[in-house]
């Protein structure tokens, strides 16, 4: 089975899952990624990382289901941290839970910088949703800049 490509959903610092400041990313107990860290200013569209289906969306955080092989695999993307006490302020969603997304699609609008400024983190963690570790190979390394569509993680 060839492998599944997870791209960046946003431009900005690669970072490992251990230097998110909240205990569920960073003990990777919804499963194993990378989180980015973003470097725009203003408003700032999301990409989808794979093509699937939206099956939860919330302003602050999504996941796509992505069919792989014979199976199907679930990546969340979720927005900054403690965002969701946010309440959809400040994100613009472009799609619906339920559609069909590829790859690289424009998702929602959010402005990381505005984040940050109202105290909270913007960093984006990038999650396979209860994968096992080995099944991810970094395609980055931390502290490595990357642009929104860039390939992230490799799936197997």
């Amino acid at each position: 089975m060839a492998p599944l490509t997870i791209l960046a959903p946003v431009r900005g610092t690669v970072l490992l899952l251990a230097d998110v400041d909240d205990p569920v990313f960073s003990g990777e107990l919804v499963g194993p990624g990378m989180a980015i860290l973003p470097d725009a200013e203003g408003s700032d569209t999301v990409l989808a990382p794979v093509s699937g289906r939206v099956v939860k969306l919330h302003p602050h955080a999504f996941v796509i289901e992505a069919p792989a092989g014979s199976a199907s695999v679930a990546v969340l993307v979720h927005l900054g941290i403690d965002t969701v006490q946010l309440g959809g302020e400040g994100f613009a969603l472009r799609v619906a839970e339920g559609d069909e997304v590829a790859a690289g699609q424009p998702l929602l609008t959010w402005d990381p910088a505005a984040v940050a400024r109202g105290g909270r983190s913007p960093v984006c963690p990038v999650v396979v949703l209860e994968a096992a570790p080995e099944s991810l190979t970094r395609r980055v390394e931390r502290g490595v800049q990357v642009d929104a569509g860039e390939a992230l993680l490799d799936w197997r």
